[in-house]
């Protein structure tokens, strides 16, 4: 007799054990995704109310997804979330599906800790991938593979102080023009007798990137530093240099109005072309933005830095991380409060150039300027990602090691391919 009486408490045991795993069951236990976020702004533009777009975003998700609780820690600023990310991945902590920092990408896939999504979106018929602009989608890559998914995106454009332009007697540049255009307009600028100069913080990249050029291979297998169209734009910057006799421009003389162009960020433009914020910086001169002017064998373009979504190789909420990252990345609404309020542009081409959001984003700007939706898609649909693979950092710290060498002497295409040779031996044993 008592032998049945504890099989019976058994089977009501194991019932309850099976009852409490069950949706539905278990009273108020729910399954919690946890999201890794940072506070603030990443392109450090003020950002109000940071939470909010992703406040709004969960609680649609909870509402079709019963049962699902999103939870996340909030107050980590931005500039300690790669540290505090990083601490998550060596406790086994991490979150299940986390914001993913442009410069923590390469690290993170290397290191196992992004799942591959290319699976998942083979085998979604809900996921449209021409949705967003290949540029964006490209981003979140790692040797042909897909590990992240794009959230917010900012180009680099060229910020022209229209005020030391016009005192010249020099027209704003129109968004086709090259380096010729540039380099005369920085020539006439310049008089280092009255501290006034063409350019700061122009890079040899910038340059390169704008020539049709890339310094490595996608596979990170060769690199291509003694090219023709790198060298075009090695010399070019030396050029442009050289204009100011020496003197080494500043941050703050573009601040104070001394110099015509700085290439910056778009989410600069996004946070202080607009009234209050103009007011607070920049506002010693009227000042505006262009597309990076075309070098003789390349185009207007410019490198894409993209915020990222990317999920745990070690969640146990694979699919529920899986279709919140979705919601975050290519759901129109959610993308489309994203794009009016944050600083960056939509990955997805129908919300980047919608007419009528981007008359919204620019109704506070000044004069009535702002990008059309022609220049957004010219910038977007060309922009230059990075090639992503493990030895990137150093490779790039050998060249320009090498540029740095070759400035100060002549600078020679026998010197380049003997740094190019380098370079090569070490990608390859890599």
């Amino acid at each position: 007799m008592k032998k049945w009486i504890w099989k019976g408490h058994v089977v009501v045991l194991l019932v309850l054990m099976l009852c409490l795993n069950l949706p539905g069951c278990g009273g108020n236990r729910k399954t919690v995704l946890t999201i890794g976020v940072y506070s603030g702004s990443y392109w450090n533009t003020p950002n109000g109310n940071c939470y909010q777009i992703l406040d709004d975003a969960i609680a649609l998700f909870e509402e079709s997804h019963p049962g699902v609780k999103v939870e996340y820690a909030s107050g980590i600023p931005a500039g300690d979330y790669s540290e505090w990310l990083a601490e998550q991945i060596m406790k086994g902590t991490e979150p299940d599906l986390y914001f993913v920092l442009p410069e923590d990408f390469d690290l993170l896939v290397s290191s196992g800790a992004l799942a591959q999504l290319d699976e998942r979106i083979a085998e979604d018929p809900d996921f449209d991938t021409s949705l967003y602009y290949e540029s964006c989608l490209r981003s979140g890559q790692f040797e042909g593979s897909q590990y992240a998914l794009p959230h917010e995106s900012v180009p680099t454009i060229m910020f022209v102080n229209k005020t030391l332009l016009e005192a010249n007697g020099i027209e704003m540049p129109d968004n086709d023009w090259t380096w010729e255009d540039f380099y005369n307009i920085c020539d006439q600028i310049t008089d280092v007798d009255q501290h006034q100069y063409g350019v700061y913080g122009y890079s040899w990249l910038d340059a390169m990137y704008s020539n049709g050029a890339s310094l490595f291979s996608e596979d990170g297998r060769s690199c291509y530093l003694a090219e023709e169209n790198v060298l075009q734009a090695i010399q070019f910057t030396k050029q442009l240099g050289e204009l100011g006799g020496g003197y080494n421009v500043s941050a703050r003389d573009f601040d104070v109005g001394r110099v015509a162009f700085q290439p910056l960020l778009y989410s600069e433009y996004r946070a202080y072309q607009p009234y209050p914020w103009r007011v607070k910086k920049y506002s010693a001169f009227q000042w505006d933005c262009v597309s990076m002017p075309a070098g003789p064998s390349g185009s207007n373009i410019s490198e894409l830095h993209t915020m990222m979504l990317g999920i745990s190789s070690r969640t146990r909420h694979g699919d529920l991380a899986w279709e919140f990252c979705k919601l975050l990345s290519i759901n129109e609404d959610v993308q489309r409060k994203l794009y009016t309020s944050s600083h960056g542009i939509s990955p997805l081409r129908a919300v980047a150039e919608d007419p009528e959001l981007l008359q919204q984003i620019h109704h506070d700007i000044p004069e009535g300027s702002g990008f059309s939706p022609e220049m957004i898609h010219r910038i977007m649909d060309n922009a230059v990602v990075v090639p992503r693979f493990d030895a990137y950092d150093q490779a790039m710290i050998m060249a320009e090691s090498a540029i740095q060498e070759a400035a100060s002497n002549q600078l020679g295409q026998s010197k380049m391919l003997i740094a190019q040779s380098d370079i090569n031996i070490f990608l390859n044993k890599s």
